[in-house]
């Protein structure tokens, strides 16, 4: 090879293989779990940071959520982890229509038409039968009819968190999520109440009654901007997104952002949706401060979210347990 040729090659050698630089002493190396060892859950999800990809944002939610633990959410009584919930129309009234009914595990590809006709709404992958809504509105309509008698009576001035606190109260089933919530004091706001089978529920009642349910929804955005204003310290974790994802991150802008925050959904950014947006978009409006620890996982939160809350929240509180706290 002459010598011309040899250093054309030695170039095109030095192009391709670029020297490295030293990695920092501080890098985490990429390492998979070691399966030949006997596996303890809580190793398994430490391991997932080296991993890579979205195990390392499994991970980093994981280490956002302990601190958020250790330092904001103390263990109160009856496990009241958490200082408030937003969510869904959905999210309340499945909860308490599963306290009244089965909901069943179905498939994915079940032809609509013909659960329509069989009286089964599909959720994805979990079959409702109408009966289950037939009990929930036998349930709540004489519940609504009171509520109506006390706002005329006694003056009661019903918010979304008020009508929640109520039927959690009414429920009386501790399998039910808003029983607990009640029963801790712990609010639950719902910007968009209505929307669903709840709703359905106060607009047929509006005809079964002279006087209307009158439904406060102002009073709830002050009740949860006021409990961010007077927040020590704030973190946030966001199943999911739409409208609940962005109500709880506006709430925080009153405290110029929250201090953590822990995304789990599968929203993409492109199109520019609330739902997709990234945590560092929330640090440009003031959602979340400019330095605070925050992380989004790109996955699906019934999958990833039982591990973290394992992980952390089940975690600790079994360690306190082990203790006798």
């Amino acid at each position: 090879m002459s010598a011309e040729a040899s250093s054309s090659t030695s170039a095109a050698h030095a192009s391709v293989l670029t020297p490295s630089e030293a990695l920092p002493a501080d890098a985490i190396h990429v390492k998979g779990p070691d399966y030949n060892q006997p596996i303890d859950l809580f190793q398994l999800l430490g391991g997932y940071e080296r991993i890579g990809f979205q195990a390392t944002g499994l991970a980093r939610a994981i280490q956002v959520i302990e601190k958020m633990v250790s330092r904001i959410i103390r263990f109160l009584a009856q496990n009241k982890y958490i200082d408030c919930l937003v969510t869904t129309a959905g999210g309340v009234e499945e909860d308490f229509i599963k306290c009244l009914g089965s909901t069943v595990l179905g498939e994915f590809s079940l032809d609509g038409a013909t659960l329509r006709k069989k009286g089964l709404n599909r959720i994805g992958n979990l079959l409702v039968p109408n009966s289950n809504y037939c009990a929930f509105e036998d349930w709540a309509v004489p519940i609504l009819h009171a509520m109506v008698k006390e706002q005329e009576e006694d003056g009661a001035r019903w918010s979304p968190s008020k009508v929640i606190a109520r039927l959690g109260k009414e429920i009386n089933d501790e399998e039910s999520v808003y029983y607990w919530c009640w029963k801790n004091d712990i609010p639950v706001f719902c910007p968009a109440l209505t929307d669903g089978s709840l709703g359905d529920m106060m607009y047929f009642h509006t005809y079964k009654t002279d006087a209307q349910l009158v439904v406060d929804i102002v009073s709830d955005i002050r009740r949860l901007n006021d409990m961010s204003v007077h927040a020590k310290q704030a973190g946030m974790i966001v199943l999911g997104g739409g409208v609940c994802k962005h109500q709880i991150a506006n709430a925080m802008l009153f405290r110029n952002g929250a201090d953590y925050a822990v995304y789990i959904n599968t929203g993409q950014e492109y199109d520019g949706s609330d739902s997709g947006a990234r945590p560092d978009e929330a640090v440009s409006w003031g959602k979340i401060r400019a330095g605070a620890e925050a992380v989004k996982v790109y996955a699906d939160a019934t999958l990833v979210f039982p591990l973290v809350v394992a992980a952390t929240f089940g975690k600790a509180h079994w360690a306190a347990q082990a203790e006798g706290k």
